[in-house]
């Protein structure tokens, strides 16, 4: 008896403990386009959440909050992949006589931080 109730507190024990380990894919798109006049590009970020009217969606430094400068296309996707995003799919987008890359990444994230 002693043996079956020290099992059933051992299971209970370990399962209040237990934390939930799943893990949700999301996905983000990077669109890359020339500054005008320069060699430099600018980048823009959807992660998916909702904006305003005039919201900016480029990349900012966590700790300075300056915008992210990057001088080439590749920069910017190894910036993507040292924060551990993975390039899912690329594409170029004209319109008109301009034209922009489209980046799509995904990453996956504990289910506990996604929204």
């Amino acid at each position: 008896m002693k043996k079956l109730f020290f099992i059933i507190l051992m299971t209970s024990s370990l399962s209040a403990f237990s934390q939930d380990t799943t893990r949700v894919e999301q996905y983000c798109r990077l669109v890359a386009f020339n500054k005008l006049l320069s060699n430099k590009v600018n980048i823009d970020v959807d992660f998916g959440d909702e904006r305003k009217f005039f919201s900016d969606n480029r990349l900012r430094d966590e700790e300075t909050g300056r915008l992210k400068k990057f001088n080439t296309v590749v920069d910017a996707l190894n910036y993507m992949g040292a924060q551990g995003w993975v390039l899912v799919n690329a594409f170029p987008v004209v319109e008109g006589s301009s034209y922009s890359y489209h980046y799509y990444f995904k990453k996956l994230f504990p289910k506990s931080e996604v929204r």
